[in-house]
């Protein structure tokens, strides 16, 4: 019951705040990153909102920076670059996903939807967008791991439903790796976020980078399963 009062109250500031954040949100005309591919095996780009993009912390403390690190500690030669915009809904991310291809991702880990459950959007147009970013994705031979997010029960049962069961439904229907939840162990925990109870700290990201983590390693793996079949 505990946990589930400050999830409750998690989501509640959640939603008020995005309606800040919103307009922080970055064109599309934003100038692609340049980098010295030859230094890296391949690209991973971290596609989401504030979550993904670090509100709050530095950005060697988000978590693209912390996976990266993580990645090359174990020897991975991967760039991550971090795409995360804040206040992005999934209408957003389809929008961008052109731009999101200039990068030349091999892998992308997708996170989006969160600020649409917060303000009421119809699952169903949550579904559709999430679904026609992951075929432009496929089409283009880009791996994906996506990321599913939850609502609290106080949004009413049938709606909290339907939002969580978009994630693994698509994920079955493309066949892409499923994080179940990006807040998994993260979210309502005051040591793990900030003083605004929303965005998680460098230890709450690590954690997160943690969680993500294995199936990052699983990506990989079916990058170079795939190059070598081809090359």
């Amino acid at each position: 019951m505990k946990k589930q009062i400050k999830l409750a109250a998690f989501i509640a500031v959640v939603f008020l705040l995005t309606q800040v954040f919103g307009c922080e949100q970055k064109k599309e005309t934003a100038a692609v990153p340049q980098h010295d591919q030859a230094a890296y095996e391949g690209t991973i780009v971290a596609m989401g909102d504030s979550l993904t993009a670090g509100l709050g912390v530095n950005e060697s403390d988000a978590y693209p920076a912390q996976l990266e690190r993580k990645l090359q500690a174990a020897g991975l030669h991967w760039r991550v670059v971090n795409a995360g915009i804040s206040g992005e809904t999934s209408s957003g991310a389809l929008s961008r996903i052109n731009w999101a291809l200039k990068l030349k991702p091999d892998i992308v880990v997708l996170e989006t939807g969160a600020n649409d459950g917060l303000r009421g959007i119809d699952p169903r147009v949550t579904q559709r967008n999430i679904d026609e970013t992951l075929r432009i994705l496929k089409t283009n031979n880009v791996l994906v791991v996506l990321v599913g997010m939850r609502m609290v029960r106080n949004l009413g049962a049938e709606y909290t439903d339907a939002f969580h069961a978009l994630y693994p439904r698509l994920a079955a229907k493309h066949n892409v790796a499923l994080v179940p939840f990006f807040l998994q162990g993260v979210a309502g925990e005051p040591s793990l976020n900030q003083q605004d109870g929303i965005h998680p700290t460098a230890e709450g990201y690590r954690v997160i980078t943690g969680k993500i983590y294995p199936y990052i390693l699983q990506a990989i793996k079916s990058y170079r399963e795939r190059n070598t079949v081809t090359s």
